[in-house]
């Protein structure tokens, strides 16, 4: 199977794999490049000597840095936290569209209030900047993935939700490598530590131009009952007209989940909170893609992003330019794998197998690095330059960052933004959003400490966790690839396995497939004649014309 293969759930025509749906799925993933920057410079930021001397932190206990180096940290994931829950009225009233312009509008708030900071007037305007910023990041982080998911083909939805965790790591090789490049480039002073808060504004400003060209999300206009919308936009995302057989399934299949939806959750604004109350499937479900963000920040990534210079300083990196190139390279590193990742991994070898082998992988390398650190203790004992035994860390914490970058990285994210209902996702994704952002918080906010007080038990601690993430992923956690939104209940329907829940959907939906083409191929002259009016009235009311436009 070649490196761009899909794996279909019926015929697809090939206009349906456009230059639009790649496009809308990239721009819309600007939200990611706009984590993953604020995520990666920060903790490259305050480590620079820039930065230290003019805010008095070079003359602070090695604690009080810590302290706030934490706070600094961790306000943007507060405000990511409420961003994540505030996500949810905006995208269900106002629709995807308009709720990623304002996202990137209030994240563009907070970056220009972070870069008017100086060391005279103190930590507020970064502190309050960074709340702002992460407001809009966190409502990015809810509705991105779920506009993603509801414009994407099936066998490349994996693929284009992946496109998000493509710009999570852009933004964070930038980020982790603009430290280095400010700090050998420039000489010390406020303009040096300034940069880097003054280039998060360009993505930001990417994504609120991006949002004017995309077209609202069709699931969303056919569930506010604004049909003739959905027809156009669909018919100009899969770049199809309004007849093709394609479009017709698609329009039949969203129609008919949204009439099982009024059924048994209704459309109204709370029916998804009584919904998720009175229903135990779709609550245990609902705790199981909110727990994956747990699991994924038990793997230790966000101690690593926010902090890695103090990460490379444990195991005996001296230095901070030594520091921030190590950064870099874990940069590098994490963007190639995620390419790879995108290109073939989370649509053919799918995303249950990668979370297992991502967490058995990692904790032996986790470990290897704890195991070295315990036993060279390279802190006590520093070097000029780094022993042997230092390189086989170093190797080990970079192919731990080979195990990760292609299975818990992005894989929680793609599963989220598929496992739920339409009528449920914008409030499901809501609290798997906010999830992530907090025990991200959590991670931020004590990590300075645990490396002060717990030394090599750091890296002890996270391959622990990944090894108990493993049975909890192969009991609970069923594959989702390639399966169709409309089937993911029967994918968690009563008496499904998750080790075989797979494979029995895609035999059901082969089935269907096979018993929709004998229908097809038993319509009368008659029933072809009125799907033929039907198409002529479509066309007059003026929906052809989107697949042949721009």
């Amino acid at each position: 199977m070649g490196i761009l293969a899909k794996v279909e759930d019926r015929p697809t025509p090939k206009e349906v794999y456009n230059y639009r749906v790649y496009l809308s799925a990239a721009l819309a993933s600007f939200a990611a490049v706009m984590i993953g920057y604020d995520s990666a410079f920060i903790g490259g930021t305050i480590a620079l000597t820039s930065f230290r001397t003019e805010f008095g932190l070079d003359k602070l206990s090695s604690s009080d840095v810590a302290f706030l180096s934490a706070n600094i940290v961790s306000t943007y994931q507060a405000g990511c936290f409420f961003g994540a829950i505030g996500g949810y009225p905006v995208s269900t009233l106002m629709g995807r569209k308009l709720g990623i312009f304002l996202a990137s509008a209030i994240f563009l708030v907070g970056a220009v209030i972070q870069c008017v900071a100086k060391g005279s007037i103190g930590f507020g305007p970064i502190y309050a900047g960074r709340v702002i910023a992460g407001l809009g990041i966190g409502m990015a982080s809810n509705i991105v993935p779920a506009y993603v998911t509801e414009i994407a083909p099936p066998a490349i939805r994996g693929r284009l939700v992946g496109f998000y965790e493509m710009g999570w790591q852009i933004g964070g090789l930038v980020g982790f490598w603009i430290n280095y490049g400010v700090s050998t480039t420039m000489e010390i002073s406020h303009t040096q530590w300034l940069i880097p808060f003054i280039v998060q504004i360009i993505p930001g400003a990417i994504m609120l131009i991006g949002s004017f060209w995309l077209r609202e999300s069709p699931r969303w206009l056919l569930n506010r009952d604004r049909s003739e919308e959905a027809i156009r936009n669909l018919c100009w995302i899969r770049k199809l007209g309004p007849g093709e057989r394609y479009v017709q399934e698609e329009l039949a299949m969203m129609e008919a989940q949204k009439e099982s939806q009024r059924q048994s959750i209704g459309l109204d604004f709370w029916a998804p909170f009584r919904c998720i109350w009175r229903n135990s499937h779709i609550r245990n479900r609902l705790l199981l893609g909110a727990s994956l963000f747990a699991w994924q920040n038990g793997t230790g990534i966000n101690a690593i992003n926010y902090y890695s210079p103090t990460v490379f300083k444990s195991i005996g990196l001296t230095g901070t330019n030594t520091g921030l190139f190590s950064t870099g390279i874990f940069g590098v590193i994490k963007t190639t794998v995620t390419v790879i990742w995108i290109l073939y991994l989370i649509d053919v070898v799918g995303r249950r197998r990668l979370l297992l082998i991502g967490s058995f992988g990692g904790a032996l390398c986790m470990y290897a690095v704890g195991a070295y650190i315990a036993i060279a203790n390279p802190s006590a004992n520093p070097s000029a330059t780094v022993p042997p035994g230092g390189i086989a860390a170093m190797f080990f914490f970079y192919m731990w960052t080979v195990f990760y970058t292609p299975t818990w990285n992005g894989g929680p994210w793609v599963i989220n933004a598929e496992i739920f209902d339409q009528g449920l996702r914008g409030l499901t994704q809501a609290v798997c959003a906010s999830s992530n952002w907090f025990f991200n918080f959590i991670i931020a906010r004590f990590t300075p400490q645990m490396f002060n007080s717990m030394g090599f038990g750091v890296y002890m601690f996270f391959a622990s966790l990944m090894i108990l993430s493993i049975p909890y992923v192969y009991f609970l956690v069923p594959e989702t690839k390639s399966v169709p939104l409309e089937d993911m209940d029967y994918l968690f329907g009563k008496g499904m396995k998750p080790w075989n829940a797979h494979e029995k959907v895609m035999r059901r939906v082969r089935e269907r497939t096979e018993e929709r083409e004998m229908n097809e191929r038993q319509r009368t002259p008659d029933e072809m004649n009125k799907m033929k009016g039907d198409v002529r009235e479509l066309e007059r009311k003026g929906t052809s014309s989107p697949a042949d436009s721009v």
